[in-house]
């Protein structure tokens, strides 16, 4: 039930008519309601692991209270609660996530050495969602044990945040002290949420359908296929795979933003421009930042604070292992740990010049001219485009033979016909919408003060989504994650 499907806006009905008509004046009722409705949701992607999540939502509710009791009267043991938390959650993460790949990898580090391990891979079942709500999870114990937050003692409250159905397939990934007050008092029909809820989900839907889905079968016919195609085809391929992955994510994180404006719940931003960026730092911090900002505030910072007497060497490891983090976040294939060690490489440089840019910058009066900024933002673009790479291929030979393929054998390329003519077209669109909002041009559409501008807008999008969109498209591209 994809948010992008007719059977999901006839579940949504079901869900906000109630929940905004007979359920208006309880907070309890509606928080009720949203958590039936979120494990329905749920179930429906994923029925078996229903169990699972309710069973990790009671011990990390209790684990909550917990910690609180004890933070002051017996921190030694609050201490170990929390450690309990964060070890339970990146248990259940690395078992159904990981557990299978190294026993793979095991065997055949044992038949590299001649030596039969009789080791073979079991069948586990990856819960649909498990990296976003473990992140949650772990989140609100680290938050208790900090004091930043207070415990919830409804538990209806805490498992709607754990469950919340708009975001707990492929996020944002939601902190409990921005979420959870929210469920605190009843939620009305209100018309400004509404109209920005609409926008944002159409907007997502157009990114979605007409962008991504465009995109798709270009890039699955060349990169899928890459031995057959020329360099030309190739590079071309790449190019417009940032474009796909970028319209696909930020396509779901519009709608499920969205969704949530239109029950009267805010959540975590994801993405703000970042193909704008101008160099991969300023990227990490415009893209998936949902997940960015998680990394930094409970990885990233307590190992800087760890590698502090290793000096500017501890910051650059610290920058590493949260880049390599981040990219193992995605799956267990080595692609994507190197994925993230490719990143964080170019990061580290970045940290390690950055006194000197500065200065360079500030020498020149650089910062804002023209001829400095965007060949920047192209450079920053392509080492993203790079990484993209490694991030898609099946494996790290793939990855390395589609960059080698980009360097001879140059042509005329392969082409298909609805990528092109739509897809490339709304690229530019994009990529317009973003430069104008980058830049505040006074140039609005779907945000217009005028009201015929405003409905027009909606109406050109949605003709596009259904003239131009694939609308028989795919899931999501981080439903898999």
């Amino acid at each position: 039930m994809v948010v992008n499907s007719i059977i999901f806006w006839l579940f949504f009905a079901v869900v906000s008519l109630p929940y905004f008509v007979l359920l208006r004046k309880s907070y309890k009722a509606q928080n009720l309601w949203l958590l039936l409705a979120s494990y329905f949701f749920y179930g429906w992607a994923d029925w078996k692991m229903i169990p699972l999540l309710a069973i990790i939502t009671i011990v990390f509710y209790w684990l909550g209270l917990q910690i609180k009791k004890n933070n002051k009267d017996n921190p030694k043991r609050a201490s170990h609660l929390t450690t309990l938390g964060v070890v339970l959650g990146v248990g259940v993460l690395f078992y159904f996530k990981y557990l299978g790949f190294f026993v793979q990898e095991f065997a055949h580090l044992f038949e590299s050495f001649g030596l039969n391990a009789h080791l073979s891979t079991f069948s586990i079942i990856m819960p649909i969602g498990i990296s976003f709500f473990t992140f949650k999870l772990i989140s609100y114990v680290l938050e208790i044990h900090r004091e930043n937050i207070q415990p919830t003692k409804d538990f209806i409250q805490f498992a709607t945040f754990i469950a919340f159905f708009p975001t707990i397939l492929s996020g944002p990934i939601d902190r409990p002290g921005e979420f959870i007050p929210q469920l605190n008092k009843s939620r009305q029909f209100d018309y400004d949420n509404v109209a920005e809820g609409t926008r944002r989900i159409i907007w997502g839907l157009f990114l979605k359908v007409c962008i991504a889905d465009r995109l798709f079968g270009y890039t699955s016919a060349v990169l899928d296929n890459y031995s057959h195609h020329n360099a030309t085809s190739i590079l071309i391929a790449v190019l417009l795979y940032s474009f796909e992955m970028y319209a696909d994510f930020s396509g779901y994180s519009e709608m499920a933003i969205g969704v949530s404006q239109l029950l009267g719940l805010k959540v975590r931003e994801n993405f703000h421009r970042p193909f704008l960026s101008q160099n991969t730092s300023e990227y990490w911090r415009r893209w998936h930042m949902s997940l960015t900002t998680w990394i930094t505030d409970y990885i990233y910072m307590p190992l800087n604070v760890r590698f502090r007497n290793l000096g500017q060497y501890g910051m650059y490891i610290a920058i590493f292992i949260n880049l390599v983090v981040i990219g193992a976040w995605h799956g267990a294939n080595w692609t994507y740990v190197l994925f993230g060690a490719y990143h964080g490489i170019i990061l580290i440089i970045i940290a390690a010049t950055e006194r000197k840019r500065r200065k360079f910058e500030k020498k020149y009066s650089l910062k804002k001219k023209a001829y400095y900024k965007y060949p920047r933002i192209l450079i920053t673009f392509l080492l993203v485009t790079v990484g993209l790479i490694i991030f898609r291929a099946s494996n790290l030979s793939e990855s390395f033979e589609i960059m080698q393929r980009l360097t001879y054998g140059y042509g005329l390329p392969f082409v298909n016909k609805t990528a092109f003519v739509f897809g490339i077209p709304f690229i530019l669109l994009l990529i317009f919408k973003e430069f104008k909002d980058e830049n505040k041009y006074n140039i609005h559409f779907l945000h217009s003060k005028r009201l015929s501008i405003r409905i027009a807008s909606i109406i050109i999008l949605l003709i596009c989504v259904f003239l131009c969109g694939n609308l028989d498209g795919g899931q999501f591209i981080y439903f898999q994650f």
